[in-house]
């Protein structure tokens, strides 16, 4: 698994064992960022190169990831200024959201188990956690 924070505050967390595409995993964290409002309309995508060199992946896959998404309305592209989130916020497929929300479980379920936290006990702390105040 590639994981690596881009100037725009976008986490991108890439896996070639994911079983989707790279470019669609792009996708899916570009609008998961939108969604969740780390990303706003008007920021500023990294270059395509940059993000490759980042990202450690052909430059090919990002155009694709960034093509795709400025087909939807998503990003707009100034030639000479750079990729930006548009005005137009992505609708989230429910497939989509619940795969995400099942990752996002996963790996913080395996986080805690790496700590020697089991699932009765980390249900335990989140309960404790939400009896303070919390979230």
């Amino acid at each position: 698994m590639n994981s690596t924070i881009i100037p725009s505050g976008i986490s991108f967390s890439l896996d070639n064992a994911n079983g989707a595409p790279i470019y669609r995993q792009i996708i899916q964290q570009i609008e998961y960022a939108i969604l969740s409002g780390r990303l706003k309309s008007g920021d500023r995508l990294p270059t395509i190169r940059a993000l490759a060199v980042e990202l450690r992946i052909n430059p090919n896959t990002i155009a694709k990831a960034y093509n795709e998404l400025e087909i939807r309305g998503i990003l707009s592209t100034q030639v000479g200024s750079g990729t930006f989130i548009s005005d137009r916020k992505p609708v989230p497929e429910e497939d989509a959201r619940d795969r995400k929300i099942r990752e996002v479980l996963t790996r913080f379920i395996q986080e805690f188990e790496n700590l020697g936290v089991s699932k009765t006990s980390l249900l335990e702390m989140l309960r404790d956690y939400s009896d303070l105040g919390g979230c």
